[in-house]
């Protein structure tokens, strides 16, 4: 197996971009994927670089509904029109942050391109998928645990809200008022399970469930821990931690430093709170940056 991150925040390999967002590239015994394409053609860049072709891809994995996950779709497309992409549903919902009342536009807009949703190779799923006997995915039937913190700011669109808005001919530019919005719950969030030479791999994109919940989610459908897990954690802030923060950041390093699963983060984790995780979980948790290998021992 080989497992490449394309594309994350941090620098990684020498001459390969970094940048806010994901993709993975992994090559199993039967196929060539794409878990997420990152936030543009940047993506595609670091993919010639490293030698990957990606006309050889055949599946591609969009693990949740956002701007910096999909970007690159609309321009791999491009370049391979046959590969199988697989999203939920639900991953075409309006979805926003609130970045705050002083912000010079409060709420963004960090949904994915809708000329996405017309592709005539995205396969729309409302849950659980088994591709084949070595790939699934999975979506969280209930939540073992709260949201992490960082999720706070993450919103969805009402429906009613863009019915009025399509019954009142408003314009694309509209002010938003925080009652247009709910709270994400992430049903457009699902985890790819990769089964290779008798190891189970669980990959996920930002973990917005919360990477305990999925943890739990997995072992009572598996009924064993995953031997390798690769995902961010979504615990990345813009300003400082504040101590319940901190503390909530060290619970979750205390509870999956429990599992005998080796670890591999990136992405929306952060630096600052991937070191704090590190010095409880040790050799159990690994950075992986951008054009860096995922060294999974099988």
């Amino acid at each position: 197996m080989k497992i490449v991150n394309l594309i994350e925040n941090t620098e990684g390999r020498e001459g390969i971009i970094s940048a806010h967002g994901l993709s993975f590239y992994i090559e199993t015994a039967k196929h060539k994927i794409l878990l997420d394409l990152g936030p543009s053609d940047e993506t595609l860049k670091n993919a010639k670089i490293l030698g990957i072709n990606l006309k050889d891809i055949d599946i591609v994995i969009l693990s949740h509904g956002h701007y910096d996950h999909s970007g690159g779709i609309t321009p791999f497309i491009k370049i391979n029109d046959k590969a199988l992409i697989y999203m939920q549903q639900s991953a075409t919902k309006d979805y926003y942050a609130d970045d705050g009342k002083n912000a010079t536009e409060r709420f963004r807009y960090i949904g994915i391109d809708k000329e996405i949703k017309k592709l005539s190779q995205v396969r729309f799923l409302n849950g659980d998928k088994k591709i084949d006997e070595e790939l699934e995915l999975f979506v969280i039937q209930k939540r073992s645990h709260e949201l992490p913190f960082a999720n706070k700011r993450l919103l969805v669109m009402k429906e009613k809200f863009l019915e009025n808005r399509k019954l009142k001919n408003k314009p694309v530019e509209i002010e938003f008022e925080e009652n247009d919005f709910i709270r994400d719950d992430f049903t457009h969030e699902h985890f790819l399970v990769i089964h290779e030479e008798g190891k189970d791999i669980l990959m996920s994109g930002c973990a917005h469930n919360g990477i305990l919940s999925i943890m739990d989610e997995y072992i009572s459908r598996y009924k064993k821990e995953p031997d390798v897990v690769v995902s961010g954690f979504h615990l990345m802030k813009k300003t400082d931690y504040k101590k319940g923060e901190i503390q909530e950041i060290k619970a979750i390093a205390k509870e999956l430093k429990k599992y005998k699963t080796k670890f591999f983060t990136c992405h929306c984790t952060g630096v600052p709170a991937y070191e704090v995780m590190k010095d409880i979980m040790g050799d159990n948790l690994e950075y992986v940056h951008s054009g860096e290998d995922v060294i999974v021992d099988l």
